[in-house]
């Protein structure tokens, strides 16, 4: 475990590496390896730890009824996940947490986090700080989510998102974290239906892209 690579994660911002060093014991820290498509947490179950990528990605992912499912969430390298559901005792998930890829998760029991003690106080108050910000942004990325989702039309959907993914990587030619799949999931649409938009919005000049990478094209 790199504490190198855990200082420049959101969780600890402004916390040193030997100050890490020293509170993940006292965060009851354990590190595992998932296979891709292998579950780390399972619809129904509660939790009492979050979870951080080490390395790979894992998705969240919603199952009906029915037995279709939906991508709710992606989170990549130096991310947490299931924080909500590990601060509420006894709370069961509504979603299965899947490894995107072979990926290497850092687990932290959420009661030792939130709970101060003598020997880590003064850096233990920046971890909660941290967890609250990062709280604080998922809730803007879902408010964003609905934004793509809104649109009744495919292509409004599809012209939300990657407008969106243009602004955060401040280029008009960017890679998106999801396949093909993984993407009609997220917008809650057809995979082959947004495949033939895709291919339209390239035909009318709008777009050009190869697997996951991206280019929005002039808009005149």
């Amino acid at each position: 475990m790199s504490y190198f690579f855990l200082s420049h994660t959101p969780l600890f911002h402004a916390v040193n590496e030997k100050e890490i060093e020293q509170m993940l014991a006292c965060l009851g820290a354990s590190e595992k390896k998932y296979q891709k498509g292998e579950t780390i947490f399972r619809a129904g179950s509660s939790v009492h730890e979050i979870g951080m990528v080490l390395e790979g990605s894992v998705n969240i992912v919603v199952n009906f009824y029915w037995g279709s499912s939906q991508i709710f969430g992606h989170m990549e390298k130096g991310q947490i996940f299931a924080e909500n559901y590990a601060a509420l005792p006894g709370k069961e998930l509504i979603c299965d947490v899947i490894a995107a890829e072979d990926s290497d998760i850092l687990f932290l029991d959420m009661s030792r986090l939130l709970t101060t003690c003598q020997s880590s106080c003064s850096f233990h108050h920046r971890l909660i700080r941290n967890l609250l910000s990062i709280s604080a942004q998922k809730n803007l990325n879902l408010s964003s989510r609905m934004l793509h989702t809104a649109p009744r039309a495919l292509r409004e959907k599809l012209l939300s998102y990657l407008s969106e993914q243009a602004m955060i990587n401040g280029s008009t030619h960017f890679t998106i974290p999801f396949d093909r799949q993984q993407l009609a999931d997220y917008l809650g649409v057809d995979r082959s239906a947004m495949s033939n938009e895709l291919s339209k919005m390239q035909k009318d000049g709008l777009i050009s892209y190869k697997k996951n990478e991206f280019v929005l094209r002039d808009r005149a």
